[in-house]
């Protein structure tokens, strides 16, 4: 029996075609990535903070900025989201993320860009998504005042990869000049960077700890809503820091 006459075999052949695949999906009863080294991922961290998301979207707008291969963005379909964009900048994820929607009859629609192109929508969206992209990017406050600036309108679903002390530290406003010894608390506010690779990924270039990353995103003009697990955030827009300037230009 050929794959033409077996349509199970046949779709997996097609969706090892498309692989090697970052995030385990299940498109007609078949695993994407079954052997992932984190197990059924984003799945298992995805139950850990559904609650936060309501079950029905009521047509709202959402935007999946680095969206891979769509899990999160057909989620949202599932719960009754209206228009749905995704935006990838690899073109194998991107390709991934397209026939998942297709298979599964969900309307998405896929860019090909990056969170430095959000200027270029011109648009804002109910709902961002901004999951695990943040310590990938040379760039990340940028990143996040082109999302406040640009595209969030009332919500946004964040996590970012946190190392370090997970201590939220009670800090004065201003320290003086001759200030040194805050900086060697464990607790202070600070981004790792990261020179060459961390966990064999040469794109992990900063990572936060969590005093840092709470800071960063109050400073970019997010008020944090909901804290569900580790490293996931519920956020609303809020003001932004009274020295942040607006980002005026487009990378891309």
């Amino acid at each position: 029996m050929d794959a033409r006459s077996d349509p199970g075999r046949h779709l997996k052949e097609q969706i090892d075609s498309l692989g090697p695949w970052f995030q385990n999906m299940r498109i007609g009863g078949v695993e994407t990535a079954p052997e992932h080294f984190l197990g059924d991922y984003p799945n298992f961290k995805w139950q850990g903070f559904r609650h936060v998301i309501p079950d029905d979207l009521e047509g709202r707008s959402v935007l999946d900025i680095g969206c891979n291969a769509g899990f999160y963005a057909m989620e949202m379909k599932r719960r009754n989201a209206g228009r749905v964009v995704g935006l990838e900048p690899d073109p194998r994820y991107l390709e991934q993320a397209r026939f998942a929607a297709k298979h599964e009859g969900l309307d998405i629609e896929y860019l090909q860009m990056s969170v430095y192109d959000v200027p270029k929508l011109k648009e804002r969206f109910d709902l961002v998504i901004f999951m695990g992209v943040l310590y990938h990017l040379r760039h990340p406050l940028l990143a996040l005042d082109l999302i406040y600036e640009h595209v969030a309108d009332d919500l946004m679903l964040f996590q970012c990869l946190q190392r370090g002390d997970e201590r939220l530290p009670e800090l004065k406003e201003n320290y003086d000049f001759s200030e040194w010894a805050v900086f060697d608390r464990p607790d202070y506010p600070k981004l790792f960077f990261v020179e060459e690779r961390y966990a064999n990924d040469p794109t992990n270039w900063f990572l936060p700890n969590s005093a840092a990353m709470e800071a960063m995103l109050r400073s970019a003009g997010f008020v944090i809503r909901d804290h569900p697990e580790r490293e996931v955030y519920l956020l609303e827009r809020g003001q932004r820091h009274y020295a942040v300037e607006s980002p005026t230009f487009v990378c891309g």
